[in-house]
């Protein structure tokens, strides 16, 4: 009986594996930690093998938790931008390239020459540009991002990858294809990975896999996405018009829309889920900014004296620091937090309608480059669970705000593989 899916999230730090049931709920979970990066100067790097060994200690509590044999089809999300290259036998030549990690300044001037604004590609950490850094390692005949190869230790299939991994490495997902000029900037697209839809099944679980892990060969393996696309996709959010506000140290918007958004002035660039877009930008406003006045002590009981209900008339716009991306791209922003009252809990009010006018501004900013009137915005991250900041937003914004019961992006990446095996789409 295949009445279980997995979703697999490989990260930096550990592997997280949901396994969920035809309704969406959360069966069980199983994690497993990674010892940390390697820090060379400006290189972040990570062997491989650190990935495949979180991943065996994963399954094998998963197994002690349910029967995998019930497993019909998974997906794995990984870090966006993390690369590895491999011979062609699939395994590492070299240690992983993280998504922080430093390209040279060569590979980075010959990306610049060529890339298009709107290309995903640009800037020191540049996934194309670290990618022919791996390819001139001896040995090397391919390069995957991380999702990927950890995928290929299902399916064997150590070719392909899925439209939203590849985006920052150059793919073209409006034209669904890796464009000519990557070829002008010195990397071979026959040594890129064939790119497929997200949510498209690759293959099901080879014998090897099988008796590596204890899945049945007839388990589908689904293209995944990147782990921030798989967060969004755990909140339930799956129409145009929806939205996930993640609330952390920053703020992070994202947007389901029909058509792509592209705005690299903004940091503002699509992946292509199926048929639909997630366009989003990030503010440097967030809780970085409340941090610097209040302890999460201060912030609970100056929230508990706030009536969201009467504005409290201060025009501030939050920053941590001077210096803006989105939705106002000024690298000279000055960060505006005066007059402070001497009521405490005043000055949280005003901070947490400031960036309220921030969120909302931003999603205003979606809409006017061609996105999607808003419909509703689920939250996501350490401010989520804050009510009264919840109902200000929900002013602000003008729909409805409502607290996501999940954003784990292994629950999100499960959900696409439950999506594929009841659809049974494939390449």
């Amino acid at each position: 009986m295949s009445d279980l899916v997995l979703g697999i999230d490989v990260g930096t730090s550990g592997v997280r594996i949901a396994a969920i049931d035809h309704a969406a709920k959360v069966v069980a979970v199983a994690t497993a930690a990674m010892p940390a990066a390697q820090r060379d100067g400006q290189r972040i790097t990570q062997d491989a093998s650190v990935w495949a060994r979180g991943l065996s200690d994963a399954m094998t509590r998963l197994a002690s938790m349910i029967e995998l044999s019930r497993v019909g089809a998974l997906a794995v999300d990984g870090t966006s931008g993390t690369l590895i290259g491999i011979n062609e036998r699939g395994i590492p030549v070299s240690a992983g390239s993280l998504y922080n990690d430093r390209a040279d300044g060569a590979d980075i001037d010959a990306v610049e020459r060529v890339a298009p604004p709107h290309a995903a590609v640009h800037g020191a950490t540049s996934p194309l540009a670290r990618a022919m850094r791996l390819l001139r390692t001896a040995g090397t005949a391919r390069v995957l991002h991380q999702a990927d190869w950890i995928a290929a230790q299902f399916t064997g299939r150590f070719d392909v990858s899925d439209e939203s991994n590849a985006l920052k490495t150059g793919y073209d997902p409006v034209g669904r294809r890796w464009p000519d000029w990557i070829s002008a900037a010195g990397v071979e697209t026959s040594k890129l990975p064939a790119v497929v839809a997200a949510g498209i099944i690759i293959g099901q679980v080879s014998m090897e896999a099988s008796r590596r892990f204890g899945l049945s060969t007839k388990a589908f393996v689904v293209a995944g996405m990147t782990d921030g696309c798989a967060a969004f996709m755990a909140t339930g959010a799956a129409k145009p018009g929806d939205a996930v506000t993640s609330l952390g140290s920053t703020l992070v918007l994202k947007l389901a829309s029909e058509v792509p958004l592209f705005a690299p002035e903004y940091g503002i660039y699509s992946h292509r889920i199926g048929d639909l877009w997630l366009a989003g930008g990030a503010s440097n406003s967030g809780g970085a900014v409340l941090a610097q006045f209040f302890s999460s002590e201060q912030l609970r009981e100056l929230s508990a004296r706030i009536d969201p209900s009467v504005s409290t008339g201060l025009d501030y716009y939050p920053l941590p620091a001077s210096g803006e991306r989105f939705p106002i791209n000024d690298p000279a922003l000055a960060s505006r937090l005066t007059p402070r009252p001497d009521d405490d809990a005043v000055f949280l009010q005003g901070l947490f309608e400031g960036i309220a006018r921030i969120e909302a501004l931003g999603y205003r900013r979606l809409s006017e480059l061609g996105g999607p009137k808003l419909t509703g915005v689920a939250t996501v991250g350490g401010g989520a669970a804050n009510e009264v900041w919840r109902r200000i937003r929900a002013v602000a914004l003008g729909v409805p705000v409502v607290v996501s019961a999940n954003d784990e992006a292994a629950v999100g990446v499960a959900r696409l593989a439950g999506r594929a095996l009841a659809t049974g789409s494939s390449s």
